[in-house]
């Protein structure tokens, strides 16, 4: 198979985010992260500046070449920064169009290999959500076997991954994706299950209120997250 990465793009990735290095901070921000990637010490604000620089310069011709480059820098990454920046590219405007179903697969491998919040809350609400919200009739049946997967972190996502969703919200899916992890106990499950329904209570209070009475096995610390606006 021919190799469509476009070496320029993530040659000048990688050579921008060492240009913003601090060794200074790259200690904390791994020992925060608790991650056993290094980080170049680049703040968030800076490597979307980045980002945004280096995306408009470099513009890719071909989905395939998009996605070439998205997974070079996600399975390459030797700082965690670039798997943000991956994450960044994937999300990037100019490539609005290319954002179907075809997808899921890629994103699947960022979030069982990421297997950490930061990647995958991106992922799930800013990257799922809004395929589930275009592509219902493929996405939802996804978004199920996920909310029984044996894997944490596609649990995780099908439960927030309509975190951005308001009224378009898919209240059987949200109810299916809780009640099939209700029981467990993985902080990441229960703070997920807090988050999504604390964010739907901004639109649906109402809603909000009723599935928490009417589920008493919720765990108290979904119960507390879910309720915290209300």
């Amino acid at each position: 198979m021919t190799d469509t990465r476009p070496t320029t793009l993530l040659t000048a990735v990688r050579a921008g985010l060492a240009e913003l290095a601090d060794p200074r901070k790259a200690p904390d921000m791994q020992r925060y992260m608790k991650s056993a990637m290094p980080f170049r010490g680049v703040s968030s604000p800076d490597r979307r500046v980045l980002g945004k620089r280096l995306f408009e310069e470099y513009p890719l011709s071909s989905v395939d070449e998009w996605r070439a480059s998205i997974l070079s820098l996600w399975r390459d990454a030797e700082y965690r920064e670039e798997r943000y920046l991956a994450i960044d590219l994937a999300g990037h405007r100019r490539y609005a169009a290319w954002q179907t179903p075809d997808l899921v697969p890629m994103y699947d491998e960022m979030i069982v290999t990421g297997a950490w919040w930061d990647f995958v809350d991106e992922l799930a609400s800013r990257r799922i959500g809004p395929l589930l919200r275009a592509h219902r009739e493929v996405l939802t049946p996804v978004m199920r076997r996920w909310a029984t997967d044996a894997d944490l972190w596609r649990r995780r996502t099908s439960i927030i991954c309509q975190l951005q969703s308001k009224e378009d919200t898919d209240t059987g899916l949200l109810t299916y994706s809780i009640e099939a992890n209700m029981g467990d106990r993985d902080f990441f499950i229960r703070k997920g299950i807090g988050w999504a329904l604390r964010q739907f209570a901004r639109t649906e209070p109402a809603w909000v209120r009723a599935f928490v009475d009417a589920h008493p096995r919720l765990s108290p610390l979904s119960r507390r997250e879910a309720m915290k606006h209300l």
